[in-house]
């Protein structure tokens, strides 16, 4: 019996069919027994059985169920915010990767948190220089090491690309104007 009842507690799925068959009274009942009583009684968001990994019962026995830890976060500085105001303290330009060549541009940004990170600013040409005031967002320079914020074109101190055509707003341009013929 005391076999049963550890099995039922290790094993989530058989609680899960235990619950169906019962109906769902909070209060102890008198025509169940003590075990189909204190089953009832757990919470049920304990008993939850959709985990992506199953365990056997001796791996559950030996060393008990381990949740998995929770994704790194791809741009830790910015935690839940879209974007965050900074202050450039440095621009520069660097080399990429091993495949690539050029120049990418870059700048050291204080953010309003105190964090200081690089970021990359894209587009051709920029006015950044120190002491300017960007915007910063998410997301890597995929050939450069360490870089994993963008600098908003646009917003800001950060002026727009000059006559950009495609993809105009990830590069803060505003459409050109129609020439009166």
């Amino acid at each position: 019996m005391s076999l049963q009842i550890f099995r039922r507690l290790v094993r989530p799925s058989l609680l899960q069919r235990t619950f169906a068959t019962f109906s769902q009274p909070i209060r102890p009942s008198i025509g169940r027994t003590p075990l189909q009583n204190a089953i009832s009684a757990l919470p049920t968001h304990v008993l939850s059985a959709s985990r992506a990994h199953k365990c056997t019962l001796i791996q559950v026995v030996r060393s008990g169920r381990n949740d998995r830890k929770a994704r790194k976060l791809r741009s830790p500085a910015l935690k839940d915010r879209p974007e965050m105001k900074g202050v450039c303290l440095k621009v520069g330009t660097t080399k990429p990767k091993k495949p690539n060549s050029g120049e990418r541009k870059i700048a050291r940004v204080r953010l309003s948190t105190g964090r200081v990170v690089t970021a990359y600013i894209p587009g051709e040409g920029h006015n950044v220089q120190q002491h300017s005031v960007v915007m910063v967002r998410g997301g890597r320079a995929q050939d450069c090491p360490g870089v994993k914020y963008h600098l908003v074109r646009g917003a800001l101190d950060l002026g727009g690309v000059a006559n950009r055509v495609t993809s105009r707003s990830k590069y803060g341009t505003k459409k050109p104007k129609k020439s009166a013929v």
